[in-house]
């Protein structure tokens, strides 16, 4: 069954740059690590892999080594641009890959509405019949979903998959699942059966799993997919407390996580640590890490175990 695909762990790697270029070695080099420790599917060109930042050629050159060097795996390719002409341009090029599915971002500069959201859904899912998986973040494409909203895009064809923001926690009790369990389950009752629900935001990916999400769409497994295996391996098996264990042992990454602005300068000072990528591999003008930064990364890297 399609929906099958869009369970489990998908990992989204860096696209990262050498001299203001993709470096295809490095980049090829994290979808064979992704691929070898088997991880669910690979979603390349998401928001950590830089998609919006590069060119038409560059994604679809990025989108052709994915699936060549993920063997059996399935790859994922996001396709998210400012215009739907530049959307299904890109579409037409995870299609000619060999992509699995496309991950649709819906990119603002002007405030979107919801209609000009769905309209563009609508657009997408006439020109292709690749599944779409729903990219809702609002801390990168500054649009929020609403339940409503969720509704009106599943009900078009071929629309599998939705990726939410991190689910709603009790703050003085984490492993209080009540309000993550009531957030899945109005959103699982206003779409279809066969979407299936992806959390996000890796520190909420052990109580998205346990409150009943199907899939966690992952930063750090793009880059790190043992641990980021072990926590979904555990929840989707029902062992909720070992998930929740492995997601609190890896708690002062999630902490640089939010003390840096995100996940992505995180991320990318681990691989460039692990050797993985060449330093300074995120698309100027991002920065990266300060050499001070990058020293707690690593020894944060080093005190957790995730440099073996």
């Amino acid at each position: 069954m399609t929906s099958q695909l869009f369970t489990g762990l998908s990992a989204f790697p860096l696209t990262p740059l050498h001299d203001d270029q993709v470096d295809e070695r490095a980049f090829t080099g994290l979808i064979e690590r992704l691929a070898t420790a088997e991880v669910d599917s690979i979603t390349a060109l998401g928001s950590t892999g830089s998609y919006a930042y590069l060119t038409p050629d560059e994604r679809a050159r990025v989108a052709s080594l994915a699936v060549e060097h993920a063997g059996s795996t399935p790859v994922f390719v996001g396709v998210g641009g400012l215009r739907t002409s530049h959307v299904l341009a890109h579409v037409a090029s995870a299609e000619a890959a060999g992509a699995a599915g496309v991950l649709l971002a819906p990119m603002t500069y002007q405030p979107l509405t919801a209609d000009d959201v769905f309209e563009l859904f609508r657009t997408v899912s006439e020109h292709t019949d690749l599944p779409v998986i729903v990219y809702d973040n609002p801390g990168t494409t500054h649009f929020a979903f609403t339940t409503e909203l969720y509704a009106r895009i599943a009900g078009l064809p071929g629309i599998t998959s939705i990726k939410i923001p991190g689910v709603p926690l009790d703050p003085a009790d984490p492993r209080n699942l009540d309000a993550a369990r009531q957030h899945i389950a109005e959103i699982r009752a206003a779409i279809p059966e066969h979407v299936t629900i992806g959390v996000s935001g890796d520190a909420f990916a052990a109580a998205g799993l346990n409150a009943g999400c199907d899939a966690w769409y992952s930063v750090i497994g793009g880059t790190l997919p043992e641990p980021a295996l072990t926590i979904t391996r555990a929840a989707l098996r029902g062992d909720g407390a070992a998930a929740f264990a492995e997601s609190e042992r890896l708690s002062p990454l999630w902490s640089l996580f939010t003390e840096f602005g995100g996940s992505l300068r995180v991320v990318a000072a681990i691989a460039e640590h692990l050797g993985l990528a060449p330093r300074r591999c995120l698309p100027l003008p991002i920065q990266g890490l300060d050499a001070a930064q990058r020293a707690r990364v690593a020894a944060v890297v080093e005190d957790l175990g995730l440099d073996s």
